[in-house]
């Protein structure tokens, strides 16, 4: 009797595992995928954690062209990151959707530090891991950026040449918005204004230690959006305050002093090196960041392309799958990936 109350438990300890791990995605899972935990170390040391999404009906005797995803700035791998790496893993493809170091279930502490050259190094880790599963093919390698990570993605590209094709989704260049403002709009005097505050700043988190975090969303999602807020701030926490997107592990607060970095590290400055490599950039047709991808777009060296999204917000290409070019994603993974998917 004692075994079976003790087998009962351990079976229903399980079920409620698997529940909660279901819960934890804003999306459903696809029954044609499946989808493993995986992780891996960058060349930090830090552990990396992913989802791994395969088709439901691998081959693992065969080898197959790869794609990294990264998650929007402040995102996790169980949001929008995981929609892109599942859809492509059913169309054919071997997909990781990852979260950032320090971030998520990443390790790296301080918690909720943000480093560019960390998180454009994530993305080569991708590479080194992926390249040594059997089953992929270590010469077809891609990745899909989504808003910051479309950055950290061309960064990556710009010296990693394994990187074969790179697609950008509702790119931001974060390194370009912390030292210029918003559409360059930040003058010489108000930057060192605000350097000066960082400056006080690490002095502050040094002698309390603990970085102090910027403004986070509500810890449980919320119903309504509140008033005053400007318009690209309440798009944001439509999608990760309210039930849409909302995730506990991305709160959207980063470590104040985290903005040094980005100031110091430009991100798209090689961009034209990455050619004769593909590029790709998609953009909502209302999206208020489409002029991040416009002027890389200019700045990117052939082949290159510029692929307007009808009627869709930047946040929309996150996660609104009837307005996601998966035909296109698809189609320029395949043509420039050269391996047959699952060949």
């Amino acid at each position: 009797m004692k075994n079976l109350i003790l087998l009962i438990v351990l079976v229903m300890s399980i079920t409620n595992f698997s529940i909660a791990q279901e819960k934890e995605r804003t999306f459903a899972l696809s029954d044609q995928v499946t989808v493993e935990k995986v992780s891996y170390q960058n060349r930090y040391g830090i552990t990396v954690a992913a989802d791994m999404y395969l088709p439901k009906n691998i081959d693992k005797s065969k080898k197959y062209a790869a794609i990294i995803v990264g998650t929007p700035y402040g995102g996790v791998k169980e949001q929008g990151a995981g929609i892109y790496a599942q859809t492509m893993a059913a169309r054919g493809f071997v997909a990781i959707a990852f979260d950032e170091s320090y971030n998520g279930e990443s390790g790296g502490e301080e918690r909720r530090l943000s480093s560019p050259d960390i998180f454009v190094e994530d993305f080569s880790a991708g590479v080194d891991f992926l390249g040594t599963r059997p089953f992929v093919d270590r010469n077809q390698i891609g990745a899909i950026g989504l808003c910051g990570s479309g950055g950290f993605a061309l960064k990556a590209a710009q010296v990693d040449r394994r990187l074969k094709a790179i697609a950008t989704v509702s790119m931001y260049d974060m390194s370009r918005v912390k030292r210029h403002g918003w559409k360059d709009g930040m003058t010489d005097e108000e930057r060192n204004a605000y350097l000066d505050q960082l400056g006080e700043q690490r002095w502050k988190d040094f002698e309390s230690g603990n970085a102090e975090l910027t403004p986070s969303f509500p810890s449980e999602p919320v119903d309504t959006i509140p008033e005053g807020l400007d318009p690209i701030t309440s798009e944001f926490f439509e999608y990760y305050a309210m039930e849409r997107g909302h995730h506990p592990n991305s709160t959207g607060a980063f470590t104040k002093t985290s903005d040094m970095a980005f100031i110091n590290f430009p991100l798209l400055n090689y961009i034209e090196t990455i050619s004769p490599r593909p590029i790709l950039f998609v953009i909502g047709e209302n999206a208020h960041s489409r002029y991040f991808s416009e002027d890389a777009y200019e700045k990117a060296a052939e082949p290159k392309e510029l692929y307007v999204v009808p009627g869709a917000r930047h946040i929309d290409l996150y996660d609104r799958t009837d307005l996601i070019p998966f035909d296109k994603l698809a189609s320029f993974f395949e043509e420039n990936l050269k391996v047959a998917v699952g060949s």
